[in-house]
């Protein structure tokens, strides 16, 4: 099974849910994996390896057996778009080589939590007149989203956006899970509410800050809903 992490923007929080959600699962006994296809802003060391990147913080927090390496296909230092750092690295994104990596990890664990690149739209391939966004991927992958948003001033109208897009471009839409929540903020709170009135889609976890656990949603998977 797969579950694909994206979210409204950059810097909402995907890696930290992502080690939540993967602890939960590590914890129940689930056999899972972590894949994050394109990296930027990666720490390299000395002898090559990832030495510090979100990967790295997910391997690490979630009690992964998995290294670093194993997680990602491509992977730069620059942090930057990924569609940029490629071009400026030299590299060229090859779909057929993300997906072929998926597959391994699929052979090998009975569920895979990918974690996209900044937002929903974010491009991976913009030469030669191709526009291959990250949207085109997660359809490849055939996998459902779980979007992760700030539960702040202006998350209502990202949070529309996004599931608007995801929703004209046939990708199914698992849950919604607003981080940074403050549960005695009635804006928060009031957010909260009118995001699942608006979009008809269910808030399925609210993470406070350094929050240290997140509840297993079987419905993440699954597409059950809870009763």
């Amino acid at each position: 099974m797969n579950l694909f992490v994206t979210a409204t923007g950059t810097d909402i929080g995907k890696t930290y849910i992502s080690a939540l959600i993967l602890k939960s699962m590590k914890n129940a006994g689930l056999n899972c994996a972590y894949f994050k296809p394109v990296l930027s802003g990666a720490q390299r060391g000395l002898n090559g390896r990832l030495e510090e990147s979100d990967v790295n913080y997910v391997v690490r927090n979630a009690n992964l057996t998995q290294e670093p390496e194993e997680c990602v296909t491509y992977w730069w230092e620059e942090a930057i778009s990924p569609h940029l750092a490629s071009v400026r690295a030299g590299d060229y994104i090859d779909t057929e080589k993300i997906l072929g990596h998926y597959k391994r990890l699929a052979d090998k664990y009975n569920y895979i939590l990918t974690e996209g690149a900044g937002g929903i739209t974010c491009p991976l391939r913009l030469q030669n007149g191709e526009k291959y966004l990250l949207k085109d991927l997660i359809k490849e992958l055939e996998a459902p989203v779980v979007i992760v948003a700030d539960a702040g001033l202006g998350t209502i109208n990202s949070v529309l956006l996004t599931v608007e897009y995801a929703k004209n471009n046939g990708i199914e839409i698992r849950g919604i899970i607003l981080n940074n929540f403050e549960r005695n903020n009635f804006m928060h709170l009031d957010n909260l509410e009118q995001i699942e009135y608006l979009t008809g889609i269910r808030v399925v976890a609210e993470v406070e800050k350094n929050q240290k656990d997140i509840e297993l949603l079987e419905g993440l998977w699954t597409g059950k809903k809870r009763i």
